[in-house]
């Protein structure tokens, strides 16, 4: 199978298939392949956390025109996956100077399997792009085409949880990545002091609670497959909840937006989550930490990208407060407005290269230690 992600996040993939008791890992660009039976399938779906997409390749072969990419569709067993009177939906992902158009490679990919149906038993299956039996993944990398199974359907960065999201809500694969990234392991206080529509307080809370990302989605595409097992699955989904821990320290998000405030509530809520975090109404620029614990700062501030804001000081801001009420804190954040970290008036300890919504970004860290109130800090 092949596990797709986000750029970046590989070694974090690669990392939680290895946990997760995959064999045969091997990383890729945005993706990582592994070997695993129908069992660790629905697992992988479930308890991914940075995977977008899980693919079951069943034909790879060479192809050199669209008529030998229809033939050898054409002579594969699509009986095995797919009844006559059934639906499917193709999408096709192409590098090569013979395929250009990928719209036309899946077209082309329908016909075949269409065709076959049709002559073969005198009925054919319909395309239906919302809810098929059978969704397939045509990929071609130069002259070499891979057949695939998709066994998510949908991204499953949609969790099911989200009801409300903001003007610039980050993605739940980003978020749990970034919370992945920044180290953080439930064994400390954590913030998200401009918390949206709470993703990464949510994603946060199922990492520290080890609470399994997909519970909540209405449907995986490997349900609708002639082979699904409801037994199996509903096995494998109490193993992994009996792998739940508890939590022991706060979890808090602020933003200064009342809008953005209630619908964060009402996400943890739908998620099941709301009992470990609190969410407020403040503004961070008038915020201080409270008590002595250590904590541990994750946000998406506005890049200035689709929330109006005025970089420069907004970007001090977020230095100065950090400096002054932040003692004895690990503070993380991504943006993509990279002139803005100029603007902090920290430096960074670490800076990680990340691409979020096709725009380049980095994840940077501050360490903020305990001391005098001017803030002594990493430099």
């Amino acid at each position: 199978m092949v596990a797709k992600t986000l750029y970046g996040f590989e070694d974090l993939l690669e990392r939680e298939l290895i946990q997760l008791g995959a064999m045969e890992v091997k990383k890729g660009i945005r993706n990582v392949s592994f070997v695993g039976d129908k069992g660790f399938m629905y697992k992988a779906n479930l308890a991914l956390r940075t995977a977008i997409k899980i693919l079951k390749p069943i034909k790879t072969f060479r192809v050199t025109s669209e008529e030998d990419l229809y033939n050898q569709v054409y002579k594969m067993s699509w009986d095995k996956h797919l009844k006559s009177s059934g639906t499917l939906a193709i999408d096709a992902t192409v590098h090569s100077k013979l395929f250009t158009h990928s719209k036309y490679t899946a077209l082309k990919t329908k016909d075949a399997i269409v065709d076959k149906f049709r002559e073969t038993t005198g009925e054919r299956p319909n395309v239906d792009l919302r809810f098929p039996d059978l969704k397939i993944n045509v990929h071609i990398d130069r002259q070499v085409c891979t057949i695939s199974l998709d066994t998510s359907g949908e991204s499953l960065h949609r969790r099911g949880y989200k009801t409300a999201t903001n003007i610039a809500p980050i993605n739940e694969v980003l978020a749990a990545g970034l919370v992945m990234l920044s180290g953080w392991d439930g064994q400390s206080d954590f913030m998200d002091p401009m918390c949206g529509s709470g993703t990464i307080l949510a994603e946060a809370a199922m990492i520290a609670c080890n609470i399994p990302p997909n519970l909540m989605r209405k449907e995986f595409a490997f349900e609708r497959w002639q082979d699904w097992d409801v037994d199996l699955f509903e096995k494998i989904e109490e193993s992994l909840l009996s792998k739940t821990r508890d939590f022991h320290h706060k979890m808090i998000g602020y933003d200064k937006s009342p809008s953005a405030v209630a619908k964060a509530k009402d996400n943890l809520k739908n998620a099941h989550l709301d009992e470990f975090v609190t969410i407020k109404h403040e503004d961070f620029f008038k915020t201080q930490k409270s008590g002595e614990e250590k904590l541990h700062i994750l946000f998406n501030p506005p890049y200035g990208e689709r929330l109006d804001i005025e970089m420069e000081s907004f970007y001090k801001n977020i230095g100065d407060t950090l400096k002054q009420g932040y003692p004895g804190t690990d503070a993380w954040f991504i943006t993509s407005n990279l002139e803005a970290i100029k603007h902090v008036g920290l430096r960074p300890s670490r800076k990680i290269h990340l691409v979020n919504a096709k725009l380049e970004a980095r994840l940077v860290k501050y360490v903020m230690y305990e001391g005098s109130k001017k803030g002594k800090y990493m430099s």
